[in-house]
């Protein structure tokens, strides 16, 4: 396996746990600086929709991988950039589609064709719908994606059928022909 590959796998397992611990969408995930991370508080500084800066916990696990990444697989330029290109020279991602992009050849990679989504996006509600299957409300999976509307979380809700089911009232009155 040639040193290519080798980092791309490693930025992509660096990449994916950040994405669903913090379910941000691609553009800060794919525009995070080395200067937005406080290892010592544990924080990270992210920029959100309307350029709306937010501060928010650096889970342990992701801490564990930006860090193996950064020390071990990184390559050693003056970018303040997490995530670079894979090849020189190296720069961060023009675009924050390239977070999509690494998501749909990893689908690809894994044999699977028929994802209702081949973008960034498909990470997003994945771990939103693992949240609600766990027990949390549409309100609180609402506060985590920052939606500002509650209707806008309520598609999440509308794909977990096993879930409606347990919560559906039966109809009153007589039984439906």
């Amino acid at each position: 396996m040639s040193v290519e590959i080798d980092l791309l796998f490693y930025r992509n397992n660096t990449l994916y746990p950040l994405k669903l611990s913090l379910l941000r969408y691609q553009g800060p995930v794919a525009g995070l600086k080395l200067s937005d991370i406080d290892w010592t508080s544990g924080m990270l500084r992210l920029s959100g929709k309307a350029r709306r800066q937010v501060r928010l916990p650096l889970p342990q696990d992701v801490g564990d991988a930006l860090l193996a990444y950064i020390e071990q697989e990184r390559p050693r330029v003056g970018q303040d950039a997490v995530f670079l290109m894979m090849v020189a020279p190296y720069r961060s991602f023009a675009q924050s589609s390239h977070v999509s992009t690494i998501v749909a050849l990893a689908l690809k990679r894994a044999g699977i064709s028929d994802a209702p989504s081949t973008g960034a996006s498909l990470l997003r509600h994945s771990a939103a719908t693992s949240m609600l299957r766990s027990g949390a409300t549409l309100e609180a999976v609402g506060t985590v994606l920052r939606h500002r509307s509650l209707d806008m979380t309520a598609h999440y809700a509308k794909v977990d059928i096993a879930m409606l089911e347990q919560i559906a009232q039966p109809w009153p009155g007589e039984p439906a022909c």
